[in-house]
């Protein structure tokens, strides 16, 4: 086969891939859904957005994935894109000629409406044909672009879109006389204005500019200087923290409140499989035996057996849940890989049935939960809003990433790093498996009792349906995608996983979806995290150390004087 024919081929296979996710996004009803939200009023919706990015996206892969003369990749980014538009003007022609709401119920008039821009099918689908080849035109354009040029052209782009997808709560945070009504009008009509867009992407793209020519100009900053800035950026971050509740309201405190669960969670799993290498899938079992130890401790209601304080009880909880720890390790130290995922997965459901079961309901409440749990007080100021809760989960997080930093950095540490790698060569070391193990399973479990009993005075019941074991899937995910043993990935993890699903409720179920394609694209481009340890980033990208010499011999004999 000559080359031109799988140039042919490849330009053929790449435009119907992107064209199929295309079709595939109108025909789950993401466009139709996301029509109503506006990117900049009176010129795109969020989802003709899509569709265009879908088209920008082929010429960009495109051209990324060749070689060639610029006016080659051009016209075959342009090509790219013209078949992915073919086929969704193909779709528009179809849905006409048959109806196609029997089998696809978001096939409806209104979609084809959309796709068309309401000028008909036959018109229609040339335009979508010729939109789809300005798309991937501009895509092969961004590609060929210097990254100098390629980097504020999409930071400015996802400014754009950041301001469209949270328009009701930032108009929320801009209510107040004055300047932020101002700014409020001023960026938002309908949905975001063309000059409050077109400001906001003039601005990132600017400060994306002068933050690369200040680094290119560093070529070597100084400790001091580098210490200085990462203590900068860490009281900004405090007091980013901080203020959130306040300028944001109660709604986005409620969601950093599930986020702070989750980091707790996050943080004692992460000793477990991100230090010692112990997978488990139950952990959502401590999450409940925190949460039921302190409703019991607390609850006025008739199942309160001490009506202690929440402080009195937090303690006690913490304790339980590290026995527990320690007794749910004890049965399965000898278990490793998929079998320990396996039992752990067993232990969480045996917990949940039991709570759940009517031989504990005298204790627990049963399916009926528990009830009339009360909020903090301290010094006599109830902690009763999310607002309040918020600092109380806060507090507790900044303790618990201080213990797990300084576990992480102990010999212990060590010991859970040295069985992650290696179980025998870690005991014919003096590593005392059952010890380490165990410290892993306890403290991790600890960590998780903190979480259930805030989250128990949060909502005031206590239910075993709470405690399914999609918790610890997500719990795991975070880890994840945030890097596999890096406390400060915990944090981005549940930020990225947990916090901005719940701030896009309002695009309804459609966030799961973009939920889970995110977590593909994260495994496929980042497998290390967002912010991975050092350890795993030197596994993932070090160079091989075959590579390393070759390249020292050669710089060195080129360095050598001719005779």
């Amino acid at each position: 086969m000559q080359p031109g024919s799988n140039t042919i081929t490849t330009v053929v296979k790449k435009g119907a891939v992107f064209g199929v996710v295309a079709v595939f996004l109108a025909m789950v009803g993401i466009v139709e859904a996301l029509h109503q939200r506006l990117v900049i009023t009176g010129v795109i919706s969020l989802g003709q957005a899509i569709l265009l990015f879908t088209g920008l996206g082929a010429g960009f892969v495109m051209v990324r994935r060749t070689a060639g003369s610029r006016a080659v990749m051009i016209l075959q980014g342009t090509v790219v894109g013209a078949i992915t538009g073919a086929m969704l003007g193909g779709l528009v022609l179809l849905g006409q000629a048959v109806n196609l709401r029997n089998v696809f119920p978001n096939a409806s008039p209104a979609l084809y409406g959309i796709l068309t821009v309401e000028q008909g099918p036959s018109t229609g689908a040339i335009l979508l044909i010729i939109a789809g080849a300005l798309s991937g035109l501009a895509g092969a354009g961004i590609a060929l672009l210097p990254q100098s040029v390629r980097r504020p052209v999409f930071a400015g782009t996802a400014a754009a879109l950041v301001l469209s997808l949270f328009q009701e709560l930032l108009q929320l945070m801009l209510q107040g006389e004055g300047l932020p009504t101002r700014v409020r009008d001023f960026l938002y009509v309908e949905g975001p204005s063309q000059v409050g867009a077109l400001t906001v992407f003039a601005l990132v793209a600017l400060a994306n500019i002068l933050n690369s020519r200040r680094r290119a100009r560093v070529v070597q900053v100084p400790g001091a200087r580098r210490t200085g800035r990462a203590i900068t950026l860490v009281v900004l971050f405090i007091l980013l923290l901080l203020l959130s509740p306040i300028v944001g309201g109660s709604f986005v405190a409620q969601v950093l409140v599930v986020v702070g669960l989750y980091t707790l969670m996050g943080l004692g799993l992460n000793l477990e499989v991100g230090l010692a290498g112990l997978l488990d899938l139950g952990f959502v079992a401590f999450f409940a035996i925190g949460a039921y130890t302190v409703g019991l401790l607390i609850s006025e209601g008739p199942l309160g057996i001490a009506h202690w304080s929440f402080w009195a009880a937090v303690p006690v909880a913490v304790v339980f849940t590290l026995i527990a720890g320690v007794i749910f390790g004890l049965p399965i130290l000898g278990i490793r890989g998929d079998y320990l995922a396996i039992a752990t997965l067993g232990f969480g459901e045996i917990t949940r049935l039991l709570v759940a079961s009517d031989f504990l309901r005298s204790w627990l409440g049963g399916s009926q939960g528990m009830l009339e749990i009360p909020k903090p007080v301290i010094a006599g100021f109830e902690l009763s809003g999310p607002e309040h809760l918020f600092y109380l989960t806060l507090a507790s997080s900044a303790l618990v990433v201080y213990v797990a930093w300084r576990l992480q950095h102990s010999r212990l540490g060590r010991a859970w790093m040295a069985i992650r790698e290696d179980e025998d060569v870690a005991q014919a070391l003096g590593v005392n498996l059952v010890a380490v193990k165990l410290l892993a399973y306890g403290l991790g479990a600890a960590f998780a009792g903190v979480a259930g009993a805030i989250f128990a005075v949060m909502v005031g019941s206590v239910f075993p349906h709470s405690f399914q074991l999609l918790i610890s899937i997500n719990v795991l995910a975070l880890i994840i995608v945030g890097g596999i043993g890096s406390n400060p990935g915990v944090v981005v993890g549940a930020l990225a996983l947990v916090g901005l699903p719940e701030l896009l409720r309002e695009v309804g179920e459609f966030r799961f979806l973009v939920y889970g394609a995110v977590l593909v694209a994260m495994m496929l481009l980042r497998p290390e995290g967002l912010w991975p340890a050092a350890a795993i980033r030197r596994e993932l990208h070090e160079e091989e150390p075959e590579a390393v010499t070759r390249e020292a011999i050669e710089l060195a004999e080129a360095k050598e004087p001719n005779p």
